[in-house]
């Protein structure tokens, strides 16, 4: 039996040229990102200039007078992402619970998907349906019955005095907590299903209740990927614009802390304002805001880093 067959041997060529696209890649994605950073930079620098760190704790925001100040925006953007966390964060772990261990079988899959396909609705849709709908439902069934009860106790009730008019910062945190749950509840739904059958198996075998072995078994396995996905949601309730946009209100007044007062945030102040902003100082001024959610993003993605990698120390 003769071999006419020549046999190829293996070279690098296509290794280095992978391994050039690659790192091509990583480097214009980094280009990219300094090139972002230094524009904003850049178109900020006229308020950055004028008005200093003072921009921050200010809040007054007065167009016509040319006098801008990032505080009520800053302000809104926090508290309302604050808000959404509080409230998505416990109704996600549920759901996720519900769905790994204690949802039939045949009820898993529909409502899981069910459940993921919130997250593909428009936010725009979320929206309108918080101005229209939500909105009169909270202010007379949720916001007067917290200034009624809460709004009385000392100290706190600060948050929840003035009139129940619906729109608001709480009301645009429950929003953006719903729009945020669909990510949070996928993520800890997927991390909770890859915990070792076994590790489970062996917590039911010594008696565990179901709440314990997700307690003690599964979230100190799957804790780094919870954490993630937190951390996704809490990136989406801060870069959100159109359905806060809606709801907060959209004014650039700081009177009291109560919760039911209409409010602003960075990115409604940008959606409102960006596109009849004169050249100049209100320009530039917006173009800072944008710089500050940048700086805001940049410090919950390295706090969530530095988080994450203390806690994968911590399990070693």
């Amino acid at each position: 039996m003769s071999n006419n067959s020549t046999i190829k041997v293996p070279t690098k060529r296509g290794d280095a040229i992978f391994g050039l696209l690659t790192s091509g890649a990583s480097v214009f994605t980094l280009l990219l990102l300094g090139g972002i950073i230094a524009s904003l930079i850049v178109a900020s620098w006229p308020t950055i200039t004028a008005f200093g760190f003072d921009f921050l704790f200010t809040a007054n925001w007065d167009p016509p007078i040319d006098e801008y100040g990032a505080l009520v925006p800053i302000y809104g953007t926090l508290v309302t992402s604050f808000i959404a966390l509080i409230i998505a964060v416990p109704v996600s772990f549920g759901i996720a619970l519900f769905l790994t261990e204690l949802a039939p079988p045949w009820l898993r899959r529909p409502l899981g998907t069910a459940i993921e396909l919130l997250a593909a609705v428009p936010s725009i849709v979320y929206g309108m349906w918080g101005l229209l709908v939500f909105a009169p439902i909270f202010a007379k069934y949720i916001q007067g019955p917290l200034g009624a009860t809460l709004g009385k106790v000392p100290v706190i009730g600060a948050l929840f005095s003035g009139p129940p008019i619906g729109i608001g910062l709480l009301c645009a945190g429950v929003v953006l907590a719903i729009m945020i749950i669909p990510y949070i509840a996928a993520v800890m739904r997927d991390v909770f299903e890859v915990t070792p059958v076994m590790l489970k198996e062996a917590g039911y075998g010594m008696g565990c209740t179901t709440w314990e072995v997700i307690w003690k078994i599964v979230l100190p396995h799957t804790k780094v990927g919870v954490i993630g996905g937190v951390m996704l949601g809490l990136g989406r309730a801060l870069g959100e614009t159109m359905a806060v946009t809606f709801v907060i209100g959209n004014t650039n007044y700081l009177n009291d802390i109560s919760l039911f007062s209409p409010g602003n945030s960075i990115t409604s102040a940008l959606a409102n304002e960006f596109a009849e902003a004169d050249a100049g100082l209100h320009t530039s001024a917006l173009m800072e805001l944008g710089l500050i959610l940048f700086v805001i993003t940049f410090f919950v993605l390295v706090a969530s880093k530095l988080l994450l990698a203390k806690l994968s120390s911590n399990g070693r």
